[in-house]
């Protein structure tokens, strides 16, 4: 087996006044919350968005997974569509003691360079510092982190930086080589 060295940036905001927002795209591009917890539609947005960038880890996650997972108090979903069509989305997830993690975050390929994504991420990065006012008895976000990897998107690390994010850790390791899976097998050559 192949494998690759992959680096990961672990990014984060300390306060609501560390978002510095992107411009809103032009054209018809609505940011909404995916209120009903959905396998079939969260994990259509995972292989779409990831596909090309080797997200893996859920692709073998039961419906049953899923559905435990979307359920959890201060998880949500948040959709960028571009002319009604789904571009894009971010997850947030509620970790103790008024921490918040952007589990993921990006666009299916036919919608990046748009500027679709820097609005998405300021939208989502908005929701992440103002959930516990959707979410009674969580306490109120006192930091939001994220992480990037060297197998993201080109302009992932700069969109992140732009928004207001700081790095606080890098690490490299070494990683299996697997196969571009796509939105289903065989999608994107690689």
């Amino acid at each position: 087996m192949t494998t690759i060295s992959v680096t990961t940036w672990s990014l984060e905001q300390t306060a609501p006044t560390d978002l510095r927002p992107a411009a809103v795209p032009e054209g018809d591009v609505r940011v909404v919350r995916s209120e009903v917890p959905s396998p079939e539609f969260s994990r259509f947005l995972y292989a779409s968005v990831g596909g090309d960038i080797r997200w893996t880890d859920r692709l073998g996650w039961t419906y049953a997974q899923w559905l435990e997972h979307l359920d959890r108090p201060g998880v949500e979903t948040w959709v960028a569509h571009d002319r009604g069509t789904p571009a894009g989305y971010v997850e947030l997830e509620a970790q103790e003691d008024g921490v918040v993690e952007i589990v993921y975050f990006g666009l299916v390929a036919a919608f990046r360079g748009r500027r679709i994504g820097g609005h998405l991420l300021s939208y989502g990065t908005a929701r992440a510092w103002d959930l516990a006012d959707r979410w009674p008895g969580l306490k109120p976000t006192r930091r939001v982190w994220l992480h990037t990897c060297s197998k993201d998107g080109e302009h992932a690390m700069d969109n992140y930086r732009r928004r207001g994010f700081t790095l606080f850790d890098t690490k490299v390791e070494e990683e299996t080589q697997v196969r571009t899976p796509g939105p289903w097998p065989g999608a994107y050559p690689g």
